[in-house]
């Protein structure tokens, strides 16, 4: 079978046999790579996905998509009736991009200049949860976890130190969280006090509160790097 050789637009390439150059010829464009993350909990409509990606364009999103779709790392699909609509999603081997994700966040999260209190996305949060979690603090925990995010739903699960998360219906959860992305954050990431959150009303917590207060604790953003 021949194989159809996949090129970067010209003038954007760095013509360099470096992995690491190849791999910024496929996802460097501005934005390209959190359009890879916000699909990493599985297939979004369009719309969904400008939705999540706070300042960017139609067009620019459209350009994007297209040209992840050309370099193999995104497919387009309908989703059959009722929905029939049509999404995106990672291929195959877009998934295995996701290792990168998790070293970058922890590496850039030791920049003096990371600010945490800025907007974060649903499906962000929870790679965060995938790349700071500590199995030291977690011991053998076993519980699971439910996040809804307005009309989406995320269940995570830690058990013999290891946690997963994906985007799943929480009805079975110990827990169900129902806040913001941003609130999240401020509660895991910021230690913000969960009653305060709930009398403010940006939070509400059902069942088992003492799973999602012990949660909270396996997660502690790096130490500043010294520069």
């Amino acid at each position: 079978m021949k194989l159809e050789k996949i090129t970067a637009k010209p003038g954007r390439r760095y013509h360099d046999a470096c992995g690491a150059a190849h791999g910024l010829d496929l996802v460097g464009e501005r934005w390209a790579l959190l359009v890879v993350r916000e699909l990493m909990m599985g297939p979004r409509r369009f719309g969904d996905l400008r939705k999540d990606l706070h300042g960017i364009s139609a067009n620019v999103l459209t350009q994007r998509l297209e040209g992840l779709e050309a370099s193999g790392i995104v497919q387009r699909r309908k989703l059959p009736p009722p929905a029939s609509v049509q999404v995106y999603e990672l291929t195959d081997w877009g998934y295995e991009i996701e290792p990168v994700f998790m070293v970058l966040g922890r590496w850039a999260a030791r920049s003096p200049q990371h600010d945490p209190t800025l907007p974060i996305s649903a499906v962000s949060i929870m790679q965060s949860f995938m790349t700071m979690f500590d199995p030291s603090l977690a011991g053998d925990a076993d519980m699971t976890l439910g996040f809804v995010f307005g009309d989406e739903s995320f269940r995570v699960t830690v058990g013999e130190g290891v946690l997963k998360a994906r985007r799943d219906a929480v009805d079975d959860a110990d827990v169900v969280v129902t806040t913001a992305p941003q609130v999240t954050a401020a509660a895991v990431y910021g230690k913000a006090p969960l009653a305060v959150l709930e009398a403010e009303g940006a939070m509400a917590i059902s069942g088992d509160r003492a799973v999602f207060e012990r949660y909270v604790s396996f997660f502690h953003l790096p130490e500043k790097a010294v520069v």
